[in-house]
């Protein structure tokens, strides 16, 4: 999958990747953020999402799935990471991965404890630790690409790719080269996977070779590369294996820890960084101390983060621009802006002037809010304050955060001003401004642009082009796109897979999903590769149209050609073929995914447990659910809820029990629906004392307050009057608003009975547990009672309002 991803990059010059940008409004997949080169610690990268990494041999072999579903997000870091307990191919054998025997205990340490211990750490500054990264281990950049481009490393990572098919003779291969390459050459190696876990798994790998031993410098280049996603559990381990391997850890391989827990949205764990740092007796620098404070912002601490500031300046450390620019953000971040503005103001009485990128966060800021006038007067006190030249990337950044959020006639003043003054917009700020336009719908201006950009002898580029396709598709206007489409023929310039994949997305919205289907066949004639996106596309395309043996057919094409559907386009798929009662080609679609590697789970799992269940099928459901054990997917507590609904529809209740037993010994938590679905079907046919004794179980695991409530009011609706008063004890017992519903609805159903005076020891009942009962409810039952010649007792009922105040004498 890689080899493809690779080749489809090649087709995409750097103007098409810009536009990934603009087409995530087609709503296809996550957001695709352009990178700001002039922040070093900039946190809030995407990464990669896919988790199945298979393992070849001794060296790993990953699942090429770059598409799965961030809802799984949630999973625990040793799975999350496959380092741990992945499942492998048959033919393959796992990498062992070491694992400290300390990470579970200090992963359990309390959330609820507060971080400002972490502060701690600045107490070990002695005023040498910027000097300290002088040391032994440099990670440089010189000539970086010289290294990558180096014949060994290019080998090493032709073989790497071909891991799917390993065999022993690439792994001698693999361990011949190892040998040969030098220690800037192995860190080239690391950079230059796609794929960071598989740069983790070669590290692992590597390490274990015999006459071979990593050098420092590769422990910070992997740190680096790790720093760059959520693999927060693998940085850290790697911290852990320098310690052991007596590596010195200099600051900067903690502050690579720092981020990727932050980019794993672990913002607390990441402050702990900063204790694990105090124990080794490695004193911060400048650049741990601005990760700190990024972090803080990140979480949004600005508080905190100002706190930690004061500290650090108070220990002796300076802070420099960057440390004031991640906090210029966190006030912007938090509609601060004239503190942000102020902060501004005093960088030089501090002894840091401010830098332009100081400057384009807070005029971000005003972009976003359209606050024009603002931007040009910071533009103004940027050139006269702070000795800043108005250039080029000044402009370009502006044009390109107001055409983002939609501003695009103040981009085009902006763009106008810029030439004025002699300097000249590239196609990007052009596209950019184009882009702007078609997602609003003007696609009038955005012509007359791209005809602007002809007579200035800036050719527009494919970016530019493929934003107008992708105008005319969202407004409906598909026949308009295909023109254009031709149009980029005439001029040269040659449509990519976005372009077609707009195109194709404006098919299928219009109902025209067999055309792209067609055209998607054609790709190779019109000298174009379908992508994940691309039939992701065409898929959804076919399944709104119902047209589902089709759009399964595209699924199984794609998984062939290397891409894969997520878990989410999985069930979107098998949900309809479900409804339509077709449970078995659902299953058997399932399996197929499986089969082919695809990343199912269990909401897939479950969803057709439901469909059989819904179908009658219960001996196929119960079946499906022993396969996912045998499928390593572990039912949750959604699975068992719907298996035990479906057993008590049949009166299979001791099926039912056992299997709400073994979920509550597997240590899943009963919901609400549970709770309400065990109810309804032991009520439903009369077993009441096993329907306890169950509910006594589960509630050990888990409390639920109406639980008995519940019980009740179900026994009420199925007429079984008598086991429900047995419970009136329970509801009682709290004497809530709660329970007074449910007294008033077994005193109704008393009453529908024909049977006042048990609904009037109800009331008293509550009386003397100090609850009301509703005296609308009382005046009919009074009627009743009189009516059935039990005036004492009614009277009395009468009082006990009286008493309460709650009606006057004269009333009674």
């Amino acid at each position: 999958m890689l080899s493809n991803f690779c080749r489809i990059n090649k087709t995409l010059d750097t103007s098409s990747r810009v536009f990934l940008v603009h087409f995530h409004t087609l709503n296809l997949y996550r957001n695709v953020e352009s990178r700001d080169s002039e922040h070093s610690i900039k946190l809030d990268n995407p990464i990669y999402s896919n988790r199945n990494t298979v393992f070849s041999s001794s060296f790993p072999s990953i699942n090429p799935n770059p598409n799965l579903d961030e809802k799984h997000d949630s999973v625990d870091d040793a799975e999350e990471e496959n380092v741990e307990g992945s499942r492998v191919l048959d033919s393959f054998a796992q990498t062992h991965i070491p694992h400290s025997d300390s990470d579970a205990s200090e992963e359990e340490e309390s959330e609820e404890a507060d971080d400002e211990g972490s502060f701690g750490v600045l107490d070990l500054f002695n005023g040498k630790n910027d000097q300290q990264n002088e040391g032994p281990v440099k990670v440089t950049e010189v000539d970086e690409d010289e290294f990558r481009n180096h014949p060994l490393v290019r080998e090493v990572c032709r073989i790497i790719q071909r891991r799917q098919a390993w065999n022993p003779d690439l792994e001698g291969q693999l361990r011949h080269l190892l040998r040969s390459l030098k220690p800037r050459q192995v860190c080239a190696v690391l950079r230059n996977q796609v794929d960071e876990r598989v740069a983790l798994h070669f590290f692992y790998w590597a390490d274990r070779q015999w006459r071979y031993r990593h050098d420092p410098e590769v422990y910070y280049t992997l740190l680096e590369v790790l720093s760059k996603t959520k693999l927060c559990q693998g940085s850290k381990r790697i911290l852990r294996l320098m310690a052991r391997r007596g590596i010195d850890r200099q600051p900067k391989a903690f502050g690579y820890v720092m981020i990727s827990y932050s980019r794993a949205g672990k913002l607390r764990s990441a402050m702990r960084v900063l204790n694990l740092m105090q124990k080794s007796g490695c004193g911060p620098d400048l650049f741990i101390c601005n990760t700190a404070i990024h972090v803080l912002v990140m979480a949004n601490r600005l508080e905190k983060a100002l706190r930690f500031l004061d500290r650090m300046q108070r220990v002796g450390i300076t802070p420099n621009v960057v440390t004031y620019n991640c906090l210029i953000k966190g006030f912007c971040d938090v509609h601060r802006v004239d503190d942000a503005l102020e902060l501004i103001h005093e960088m030089p009485l501090k002894g840091c002037n401010p830098d332009k990128i100081s400057y384009y966060t807070v005029m971000g800021f005003f972009c976003k809010e359209k606050r024009i006038k603002e931007v040009r007067e910071l533009l103004e006190k940027m050139a006269k304050d702070g000795n800043l030249l108005l250039d080029q990337v000044t402009y370009n950044s502006l044009i390109h955060v107001l055409s983002n959020h939609g501003h695009g006639d103040e981009a085009l003043e902006f763009l106008r001003e810029s030439e004025e003054k002699g300097f000249r917009v590239d196609k990007v700020g052009y596209s950019a401004i184009v882009h702007s336009f078609c997602q609003k719908g003007n696609l009038d201006k955005a012509k007359e642009i791209v005809n602007e950009m002809f007579s200035k002898n800036c050719v527009p580029d494919v970016v530019t082009y493929t934003a107008v396709v992708n105008g005319f598709c969202r407004i409906g206007e598909v026949d308009q796109a295909k023109k254009m489409l031709q149009n980029m023929y005439k001029h040269g310039c040659k449509p990519n897979t976005v372009s077609y994949t707009a195109l194709l997305n404006g098919l299928c919205r219009t109902g025209n999903s067999s055309e792209a289907r067609e055209m998607m066949n054609m790709s190779e004639e019109d000298w174009w590769t379908p992508n994940a996106i691309t039939y992701s596309v065409v898929m959804h395309g076919l399944r709104r149209e119902g047209k589902l043996a089709e759009a399964c057919d595209l699924v199984r094409e794609m998984v062939k050609k290397g891409f894969f559907p997520t878990p989410v386009e999985i069930n979107l798929l098998i949900q309809p073929i479900c409804r339509e009662g077709k449970v078995g080609e659902a299953k058997n679609f399932m399996e197929d995914c499986l089969s082919k590697g695809c990343a199912v789970n269990v909401v897939n799992f479950t969803t057709v447990i439901h469909g059989f269940c819904k179908v009658g099928d219960l001996e196929a459901a119960l079946s499906l659910l022993d396969d996912m054990y045998l499928s390593n997917k572990h039912p949750d507590v959604f699975t068992y809820t719907t298996l035990i609904d479906a057993l008590g529809k049949k009166g299979r209740l001791e099926e039912a029990t056992e299997l709400t037993k073994k979920m509550l010994n597997k240590g899943l938590v009963p919901t609400p629906v549970t709770y309400r679905t065990v109810i309804h079907r032991y009520c439903e046919n009369g077993r009441v004392e096993e329907l306890l004794t169950l509910l006594e179980k589960m509630l050990l695991r888990q409390d639920f307050r109406t639980a008995y409530n519940q019980v009740i009011e179900k026994l009420c609706s199925f007429g079984n009057l008598e086991e429900a008063y047995k419970l009136l004890d329970k509801v009682l017992r709290t004497a809530s608003k709660t329970d007074a519903n449910t007294c008033h609805v077994l005193m109704e159903s008393y009453l529908k009975k024909g049977l006042p005076l048990l609904s009037y020891k109800v009331a008293c009942r509550m009386f003397n547990r100090n609850l009301i009962p509703d005296l609308k409810l009382c005046k009919k039952l009074n009627e009743r009672l009189i009516f059935e010649g039990k005036p004492e007792e009614a009277k009395r009922l009468m009082m006990r309002f009286v008493e309460r105040g709650r009606l006057s004498p004269q009333l009674e």
